[in-house]
């Protein structure tokens, strides 16, 4: 596509989760350092929430990579699973082998017998389930059970749940209170200021190859930044979309003409920045408005002939 008009190796802003673009910025370190201290800690529940496209995925991706050794992982992409569905899929994630038609309580035999020799052998078992806003209830409560497995100073198995905001509403259910009582770390994803953006933008260039300085001017950064309110996946949406309009025209820089017909085609952001533009147009009325009241009340005190009022008023 652009590779070549760019000069880069790869393309620079996938929506992807690709764990070589990670970058280690305040928030995901954050993020990170919290998980591993509970894991270490040995706790049984972990949650991770961010708004869509606030990069859960990517950090648990990153996480499962940067574990020792002595863990073993167990990655659940959809959650929205049964009882049943459940234990087979961590049975299937952690290659403990079942008889075909296995009935749920000798599979949870099967489950628990794995996870003791695995503890014996020096193992650590972490469950991470992205989307966990999405499973059922009665599936949350057979999570809970699950992991009331453990030793006499270990949990078998530790449990992370990354979701959208909407997981502290399903979580705030009367029916699985036991459970969010057994939440002891929490951190909350929130999306890149403009800095923190104008440095995710070259860190991901500067991974693809890109080495010709600033690829986006600074009217082109600032419209990203108010289209996209900072959320990585959609920053890189836009960018991808805006340089393929540059490289469309010729250009070796992205600049607000080309942010502006990306914006246009992405209805999230088009959406977005219609609404603040808006708003902007309000402030604009609102301070135009209060001048001229400021004005009549002037000529009201001081006189029309005021030679400060008439200055005012030209």
């Amino acid at each position: 596509m652009y590779l070549q008009h760019f000069r880069l190796k790869e393309l620079p802003f996938s929506i992807t989760p690709d764990t070589a673009f990670f970058m280690n910025r305040s928030g995901y370190r954050d993020a990170l350092n919290v998980m591993k201290v509970a894991l270490d800690m040995g706790e049984g529940f972990l949650k991770v929430t961010g708004e869509v496209g606030t990069g859960k995925t990517l950090l648990c991706r990153s996480l499962i990579n940067n574990l020792g050794e002595e863990y073993v992982t167990a990655y659940v992409p959809n959650p929205y699973l049964t009882p049943e569905s459940l234990f087979l899929t961590i049975a299937d994630e952690l290659g403990i082998r079942y008889m075909p038609n296995i009935k749920q309580h000798a599979l949870l035999k099967r489950i628990t017998w794995s996870l003791l020799k695995m503890r014996k052998e020096g193992r650590r078992v972490v469950l991470c389930l992205d989307e966990a806003q999405a499973m059922p209830i009665e599936t949350l409560e057979t999570l809970r059970l699950l992991t009331n497995l453990e030793t006499e100073k270990r949990k078998l198995i530790q449990v992370i749940l990354f979701g959208q905001p909407e997981l502290d509403d399903v979580l705030a259910e009367p029916s699985i209170r036991q459970l969010r009582q057994r939440i002891t770390f929490s951190y909350t994803l929130t999306p890149l200021n403009r800095d923190a953006m104008k440095r995710y933008l070259d860190h991901r260039l500067s991974v693809a190859g890109y080495m010709d300085g600033d690829m986006f001017d600074e009217d082109a950064l600032e419209l990203l930044f108010i289209a996209s309110r900072g959320i990585p996946r959609l920053v890189n949406i836009l960018a991808h979309k805006a340089m393929i309009v540059a490289y469309g025209i010729g250009d070796l820089i992205v600049t607000r003409k080309h942010m502006r017909v990306s914006i246009e085609d992405t209805d999230d952001a088009r959406r977005w920045h219609q609404k603040s533009a808006r708003k902007r147009d309000r402030i604009i009325r609102w301070a135009y408005g209060t001048f001229g009241t400021f004005a009549l009340i002037s000529l009201v005190i001081f006189g029309v002939n005021s030679p400060d009022v008439m200055a005012l008023i030209k």
